[in-house]
């Protein structure tokens, strides 16, 4: 196929190539090179031994009768392990499943028997008889891969032959190929699996590159899930893209992360809004002066507050780059680097074929509230059906579900999500507008209003707090912070009081539940029934 063709007329700043060109070409551009290094385990690899590794992984895969196309479920948390066995995985042109073992265990079962792995390859720390079942098919328990500590719960590192014939390797993982099949983030109901080709990858790595201003001798820290499209996108691809140091850990540690970046000499992080609230509520310290290397920190996967982004930035001195993207759609907006304006989402991504359409499907004027559409050659292939089938999404508008506005020079503002909307007396109501203004609030770590049943205006405003570490409110005095700041008929009729609002594994807030929990405070006679009271819980 015609790579025009494959990229939809989308022309990559750097030309695609194959995973095994791009390793043989860092093996000799930089050979001692740190490329991949595990925070955790403190094991490294370089660009050298890398390149035999994969080699060698891809070779031992093919020995077990892994090909072109076949689907490799991979069970790990984040580890170098896993990403050698995924750069393995696609060394022999076959497709990496990373899903997410956080999920639970009903819907990894029902997930992995829709996808129908060839081969799963499961971390030994991963408890495989909860997850998995006794789902059939062959599986092979994996620890570690440093040969000069033999690992006796390993099944595959262990029994790979090493130093072997990497010519034997034809297959290529061409641009058209499909490159990996994930999980979006499930909450309530079974997550979807999006189905992605190399393109798409190859393209969102771009995106990134273009966000950052990514070089070479750039190194990046990510402690986020690589079942998580943020990651693969923000981190795993430019690292090969680039050839630059991949520093990894399997999650966020409060304690450690500006050791991590003085250590290592980390140039760009991954940021979470969760990450960002943590560092405010608990200040560390650290200045920009102690931190030398770190260019900046990408904030994605959750809404980030104009007040968040402002006191980070003056608490710590780092730059902040707020992105937005989907599992489905890649990146959509970025800021970037060399542009990015506080409180908005950015510009479109260098390869996303972004709009804001009206109720009708008709594109909106700059200053008009819409819905955000994404499309075009990042645009994932579709979703893998129960039958088999993959039900397609490139080629179509993908409904984002978020509304936002564009402003004069391009830059988006995410406004609120469509099923967000309150609607109150006919009164259509922003939750995202009346979060920001609670946030605001010194006192208020973290905050959510959701519109709850009400016989009078069909729905009400009832917001969910936090406070930070040592403080305490007076209800009354967070609804009359609220009169002075919103229209009344956005003022919340009702305070909430939690010690932590329920999320996903990526950060984001579960209105959902709070929704339920309100209707079970009422069930149980425990609701307010009077205009502005406050719950605690």
């Amino acid at each position: 196929m015609n790579l025009s063709d494959v990229f939809c007329g989308h022309e990559p700043s750097l030309p695609y190539r194959p995973i095994g060109e791009l390793l043989a070409a860092y093996r000799n551009r930089d050979p001692e090179k740190a490329a991949i290094v595990d925070l955790d385990q403190q094991e490294s690899i370089n660009f050298g031994a890398l390149d035999r590794a994969v080699a060698d992984i891809a070779l031992h895969l093919k020995s077990l009768g892994i090909g072109k196309g076949d689907r490799v479920l991979l069970l790990s948390e984040g580890c170098l392990e896993q990403l050698l066995l995924w750069l393995g995985t696609w060394r022999v042109g076959a497709i990496v499943c990373p899903f997410n073992i956080e999920l639970n265990a009903q819907h990894l079962v029902s997930l992995a028997r829709v996808l129908g792995p060839k081969l799963t390859l499961v971390h030994k720390e991963v408890d495989e008889a909860t997850l998995m079942g006794d789902m059939a098919g062959p599986r092979i328990r994996f620890g570690s891969f440093n040969p000069r500590s033999p690992d006796p719960s390993d099944e595959f590192f262990t029994t790979m032959l090493r130093n072997g014939d990497a010519t034997a390797l034809a297959e290529r993982n061409e641009a058209a190929d499909l490159s990996s099949m994930f999980c979006t983030s499930g909450t309530t109901s079974r997550p979807k699996i999006v189905v992605y080709d190399h393109a798409g990858s190859w393209l969102c790595g771009l995106s990134t590159i273009d966000l950052i201003g990514l070089r070479e001798d750039d190194r990046i820290l990510e402690y986020r899930s690589f079942s998580w499209a943020s990651a693969q996108m923000s981190s795993l691809m430019p690292f090969l893209q680039k050839g630059l140091t991949l520093c990894i850990a399997k999650r966020f540690s409060h304690s450690r992360f500006f050791e991590w970046i003085q250590r290592h000499g980390i140039t760009s992080s991954a940021g979470v809004p969760t990450v960002v609230n943590m560092l405010l509520n608990s200040p560390l310290g650290t200045t920009a002066a102690d931190i030398p290397t770190l260019r900046l920190m990408t904030c994605s996967t959750a809404p980030l507050t104009t007040s968040q982004w402002k006191r980070f930035e003056e608490m710590y001195g780092i730059t902040l780059l707020q992105a937005y993207g989907m599992s489905e759609a890649g990146w959509i907006c970025c800021n970037r680097h060399n542009s990015r304006k506080i409180g908005w989402v950015g510009q479109p991504a260098l390869h996303q074929e972004f709009q804001i359409v009206d109720a009708s499907g008709a594109p909106c004027p700059p200053g008009v509230e819409g819905e955000v559409t994404a499309g075009g050659p990042q645009v994932a292939i579709g979703y893998l059906q129960d039958d088999g089938s993959i039900d397609p999404i490139r080629g179509t508008r993908v409904k984002t579900g978020d509304l936002a506005v564009m402003d004069a020079d391009g830059f988006v503002r995410v406004t609120g999500r469509t099923k967000d909307i309150i609607i109150r007396g006919g009164v259509n109501i922003s939750a995202q507008e009346i979060d920001e203004v609670l946030l605001a609030h010194a006192r208020v770590t973290e905050a959510a209003a959701v519109g709850v049943p009400d016989p009078i205006h069909g729905e009400e405003v009832v917001c969910y707090i936090s406070l930070k570490p040592g403080e305490k409110i007076d209800g009354e005095g967070i609804l009359a912070y609220c009169r002075t700041r919103l229209p009344l008929p956005k003022v919340p009729k009702h305070v909430v009081v939690v010690s932590e609002l329920p999320k996903s594994d990526r950060g984001k807030v579960l209105r959902d539940q709070l929704r339920a929990d309100w209707c079970r405070r009422m069930e149980a006679g425990k609701g307010a029934h009077h205009e502005n009271s406050v719950e605690e819980n």
